[in-house]
């Protein structure tokens, strides 16, 4: 799988060109950084006094090569397919060589960074229910009202408590066995396909 850079992030990515070997290194070093801390304007400024560029230029090519970092350990493309998309930045081979090597020792950790970003939804633990039937009344003597009582625990340590009839319960499935359905469609799976 090949990357698709934007031209504005090859622009970003161009500006590694301009300047040695051991500045794309502190600039490996830097786009790590804004991965495991996030951004910081002083070591921006740093960078850009001892380059002799604007800052908003270290900025911009520090958060290129984050993004080529980012999507490629998150596709887990192989290094072949690695080289064919910094091939289209026209860089150096000793840089696309540099930058396959920062790729392949750090693919893991920044994988585990991006797992830890993501933001969890509480998954189904556990679900307790009981059924609860009221015979009669002090007004009515032969009745027969059912009721089910659900308790839906998740992951997070929280729960639910659902108390419905029958009827409800029935529509309720239905519902939710309709909806899988749907999801299990091939119409929905290339949806999907094409969103991620």
């Amino acid at each position: 799988m090949l990357l698709v850079l934007t031209e504005e992030q090859k622009d970003h990515l161009h500006f590694l060109q301009t300047v040695e070997p051991s500045v794309v290194e502190e600039f490996g070093r830097i786009a790590l950084e804004f991965l495991r801390r996030g951004t910081s304007p002083k070591t921006y400024e740093g960078a850009a006094r001892k380059l002799c560029v604007p800052v908003e230029t270290v900025q911009r090519g520090v958060e290129g090569l984050v993004f080529l970092l980012m999507e490629s350990s998150k596709h887990v493309i192989s290094d072949v397919d690695f080289l064919d998309s910094v091939l289209v930045l026209g860089l150096s081979e000793e840089l696309n060589r540099f930058l396959l090597q920062l790729y392949r020792d750090h693919h893991s950790q920044i994988r585990t960074i991006l797992n830890q970003l993501v933001c969890s939804q509480p998954a189904y633990q556990n679900l307790e229910w009981r059924l609860d039937v009221q015979l009669a009344s002090r007004s009515l003597r032969q009745q027969v009202v059912p009721t089910v009582t659900t308790r839906l625990l998740l992951s997070d340590s929280s729960s639910w408590v659902l108390q419905v009839d029958p009827r409800t319960l029935l529509h309720l499935i239905s519902s939710l066995e309709a909806a899988l359905a749907a999801v299990k469609s091939s119409h929905t799976r290339r949806i999907l396909r094409n969103i991620k």
